[in-house]
C-alpha cells in the first residue's frame, strides 16, 4: 500500500470536526467550540482604591457599581482597600491604591507639603461633621459654648477642622473652650455627661445618641462654613498619564451613587454582602442620613468651586496651609460632567 492510500484512509477516518481543528491549526485558525477563541476585548485593568476604615454602608456607591457591573464594563477590575490608614493620601502616592477617599481639606494639607495630588471627584458635597449637644443643652447658639468641655477624638481629623471652624464663626478661639480628648467614644461621653458636647459625624452619632434614647440636636458645620469633604483623589501622574482610565472609574462610581441615591434599599441589600454582619435597619437609617449629605447645588460628584476657594482660605487663617494661589489646579470637573 502506498503512502498517498495510507494518507487516505487515515483521513477518512477522522470525524469532520477533528479534521476541520487540523486544518485551522495549520493555517494559525482555531476550532469552533475549542474553549481557544481570541477575544477582541483587551483585558481589564486592574484598579484598586484606598476607602479606609472598615467596610461599611458609607461606601455603598463603590459597591453599588461593582455589584452592577458598572466598572467591568468601562473595562476596570477594581480591588477595594479597607482598612484604618493613619495616612491615606500618602499611602496611595507610596503606590498602595490608584485612588483613595479621602477629605479635600485634607488634600489641600498634602498638597501644601508638595505632594502632587487631585481630586476628581467631591462625592460628599456636604461636610458631615457636627456639633453635638443634649437635646436641653443650654446650648443654644454657637457662642454659646464659650466655656463648654467639648469632645473630640483628638486634635486631628475632620472633627478637629469642623470645631475650627465653629468657632471660627463664632468668634472664638480654642481658649474660649475646653478640648478634651475622648478617642471615639462620642456617645458614651454624651451620655455619662463626661463633656458638655462633642464633634462627631452628622450621619453617626446623632443616629446612635437618639437610638439609645438621648435626644440631641446638632450644629452643622456645613450651615456655617463651606469645606470640601470626601471624595475620589488620585496623584496628578495618574491623572495626566491614564486621563480615560480616571474618568471611567470615576463615571461608574457616580453611577453607583446615583442608583444608591434612587433605591437605597436596593443598596442596603446590595451591600450586605460587602459589610459582613450588617444590621439591615441600622444601614439604612445612615444611608438616609447620608444621602443628603451627597446632595448639592451641582451634579453628584461635582467639585464646587467655591467651596474650593473658602476651604483654602479657611485652612490658611487656621495656618494649616500656606495661602493658596491657584486652587483650581487641586481639583477637576473633566471626569465629572
Amino acid at each position: 500500500m502506498s503512502i498517498r492510500q495510507r494518507s487516505s484512509i487515515l483521513l477518512s477516518l477522522l470525524s469532520p470536526l477533528l479534521l476541520l481543528a487540523l486544518l485551522l491549526a495549520a493555517c494559525g485558525g482555531t476550532a469552533p467550540g475549542s474553549g481557544n477563541v481570541a477575544s477582541s476585548s483587551p483585558a481589564a485593568k486592574n484598579v484598586s482604591i484606598g476607602l479606609g476604615y472598615i467596610p461599611d454602608i458609607q461606601f455603598a456607591p463603590f459597591y453599588v457599581a461593582q455589584s452592577k457591573g458598572y466598572y467591568k464594563a468601562a473595562g476596570l477590575n477594581v480591588t477595594f482597600n479597607h482598612g484604618v490608614v493613619p495616612d491615606l493620601i500618602g499611602s496611595m502616592v507610596a503606590g498602595k491604591s490608584d485612588f483613595v477617599f479621602a477629605g479635600g481639606d485634607e488634600m489641600l494639607v498634602a498638597r501644601d507639603k508638595n505632594v502632587k495630588v487631585i481630586s476628581v471627584s467631591t462625592i460628599f458635597q456636604k461636610y458631615p461633621v457636627s456639633l453635638i449637644v443634649p437635646a436641653d443643652s443650654a446650648i443654644k447658639s454657637l457662642t454659646d459654648i464659650k466655656g463648654h468641655t467639648i469632645g473630640v477624638p483628638g486634635p486631628f481629623g475632620s472633627t478637629y477642622t469642623g470645631l475650627l471652624a465653629l468657632l471660627n464663626k463664632a468668634n472664638l478661639t480654642l481658649s474660649d473652650v475646653k478640648v478634651q480628648s475622648i478617642g471615639f467614644t462620642q456617645v458614651a461621653a454624651l451620655i455619662g455627661h463626661k463633656v458638655d458636647a462633642v464633634m462627631g459625624y452628622a450621619n453617626n452619632e446623632p443616629l446612635q445618641l437618639n437610638k439609645r434614647g438621648f435626644p440631641v440636636r446638632t450644629f452643622d458645620v456645613s450651615n456655617y462654613q463651606p469645606l470640601v469633604s470626601n471624595g475620589i483623589v488620585t496623584t496628578e501622574e495618574t491623572y495626566h498619564n491614564q486621563p480615560q482610565m480616571v474618568r471611567s472609574f470615576v463615571q461608574a462610581t457616580l453611577k453607583g451613587l446615583k442608583d444608591v441615591i434612587a433605591d437605597p434599599s436596593g443598596a442596603v441589600e446590595i451591600s450586605k454582602s460587602y459589610v459582613q454582619g450588617m444590621d439591615a435597619a441600622q444601614a439604612m437609617s445612615v444611608l438616609q442620613a447620608t444621602i443628603p449629605l451627597w446632595q448639592g447645588n451641582g451634579p453628584p460628584g461635582y467639585n464646587d468651586s467655591a467651596t474650593w476657594e473658602a476651604t483654602a482660605q479657611f485652612l490658611a487663617l487656621e495656618k494649616m496651609i500656606a495661602p493658596v494661589k491657584d486652587v483650581t489646579q487641586a481639583y477637576t470637573n473633566q471626569t465629572v460632567s
